[in-house]
């Protein structure tokens, strides 16, 4: 039924005069800037949006910088060479790069935090954000953690999102009589060093949608450990491993949200200069009751009434 829709699409912007490409001729590039499962997930949603949606027979070129910046930079080069049909972006970083080298082949971005103000605006690029407000971050910690005075964030100055984030909680937290105290570096060779010297200071390690952190996240729990402080994380997977709880998204819905907007593209039915930024449908907190248990955490906190437990 929907390669029948696919179908009816592409006969009517035909008769718009509207070049629409059959599914098997379209290329498309993937640039991820590294494995971790947010990334991961939101790129088997756009895979599952394209296949839901009649796009299964397209031709993908994933590729993976590894946390290499100038690799993300030498992927953007190759897609834009390439002639992609379409390039989808996950990272900030990747987004960047490849918004900097094309202002003609759509590029459509997923699981960043601040578009806007990582420059991610223009004629030809739009996407989805994974944009949760800070202020509902630190009302779970509160409510959570009532002991908390001084919260850890360490982050990583080459990701334009992480500074933004790390300055609306530097802001944010004196509404809840919070201290954030903050700790940047320049590779994830440096987080050792940096969790050595914060963990230290407060009551409670808090990371952001950092992408180079969340993939250190074994060593980055190790030392919290070490230290005895909890971890308020900020993606399921990282609850799995051991943090306390995070209040995040589904990233495979998010990623599937961008795959949707990827079709509109392809059959014609909207350009990309018309489609806006959206944000997640659905966020949810999850929570690992061990740890939870092991920190004080009242499980029973009206709070925690739909959370995901593990």
């Amino acid at each position: 039924m929907k390669k029948l829709l696919v179908g009816i699409l592409m006969l009517s912007t035909v008769a718009l005069g509207i070049e629409v490409k059959k599914p098997k001729d379209i290329k498309i590039g993937i640039t991820q800037l590294m494995e971790h499962s947010a990334f991961d997930e939101a790129r088997e949603g756009i895979i599952e949006a394209l296949k839901d949606n009649g796009y299964g027979d397209v031709k993908i070129d994933y590729q993976n910088s590894q946390g290499d910046f100038n690799l993300v930079q030498l992927i953007g080069n190759k897609f834009v060479k390439d002639k992609k049909d379409l390039i989808f972006a996950i990272s900030t970083p990747s987004a960047q790069a490849v918004h900097n080298i094309t202002k003609e082949i759509p590029i459509l971005f997923t699981a960043i935090t601040d578009p806007e103000g990582a420059g991610l605006v223009g004629e030809n690029i739009s996407g989805t954000t994974n944009f949760l407000p800070m202020s509902e971050q630190l009302e779970v910690i509160k409510k959570l953690f009532p002991k908390t005075k001084k919260i850890g964030i360490i982050y990583n100055t080459s990701e334009q999102n992480s500074i933004v984030q790390t300055k609306r909680a530097i802001k944010e937290s004196k509404n809840y009589g919070l201290e954030i105290v903050a700790v940047n570096v320049n590779s994830i060779n440096d987080i050792a060093l940096g969790l050595d010297n914060l963990l230290p200071k407060v009551d409670i390690l808090y990371t952001i949608t950092d992408s180079m952190v969340v993939s250190a996240t074994p060593m980055v729990l190790a030392k919290a450990e070490q230290y005895k402080k909890p971890v308020v994380a900020c993606i399921e997977n990282q609850v799995e491993q051991g943090a306390v709880l995070a209040t995040t998204l589904d990233y495979r819905k998010l990623g599937y949200q961008t795959g949707e907007m990827a079709v509109d593209i392809l059959s014609g039915k909207r350009e990309i200069r018309d489609i806006e930024i959206e944000g997640i449908r659905e966020k949810k907190i999850v929570i690992n009751e061990k740890i939870a248990q092991k920190y004080g955490v009242d499980l029973e906190n009206l709070i925690l009434k739909n959370a995901k437990r593990y």
